[in-house]
């Protein structure tokens, strides 16, 4: 299967940002660490879009490179401390990132007007069933942290 240009410059970047996380052990200021952090970030982003164009699985390489750096955090290959602070930014400004999708559903309004009742049938039992399962599933970390927490007293 050859290699397209963009799959090229995917490899090539991705070999360059790892080179940059593997060697990255400088102690700059604030912004040369937020730097290295959100490199680390986006080299499995890269090591997603790898596994994307290689693997022939339908799968988005958003959810490669996140189960990437889910896996190199649990196993210690990537500290928490080395991608903490940029994920806590990424994370508190993930609301703006929704605005052009946004402005992408206000452009073709007129096109789901047509289909307004099966979108709307189809969003409210999933936005429910959204927030039964994230409410169950915080509770039953609560209480297992809560126990954990009992124990080490006891």
């Amino acid at each position: 299967m050859p290699l397209r240009r963009r799959d090229f410059w995917i490899i090539l970047l991705t070999c360059i940002l790892f080179c940059i996380f593997l060697f990255s052990r400088a102690k700059g200021g604030i912004l040369t660490n937020y730097l290295f952090q959100f490199a680390r970030i986006l080299a499995f982003c890269f090591l997603g879009e790898i596994c994307h164009a290689v693997l022939p699985l339908p799968i988005p390489a958003s959810i490669y490179g996140l189960l990437l750096l889910l896996a190199a955090l649990r196993f210690g290959i990537v500290k928490l401390e080395q991608v903490k602070e940029v994920g806590l930014f990424l994370t508190g400004i993930f609301p703006l990132l929704f605005v052009p999708a946004a402005a992408g559903v206000m452009e073709l309004w007129a096109e789901m007007g047509k289909m307004l009742l099966p979108i709307v049938i189809a969003i409210i039992p999933v936005t429910v069933l959204v927030l039964v399962s994230a409410g169950r599933t915080t509770q039953a970390l609560t209480s297992r942290r809560a126990a954990k927490k009992e124990a080490e007293h006891d």
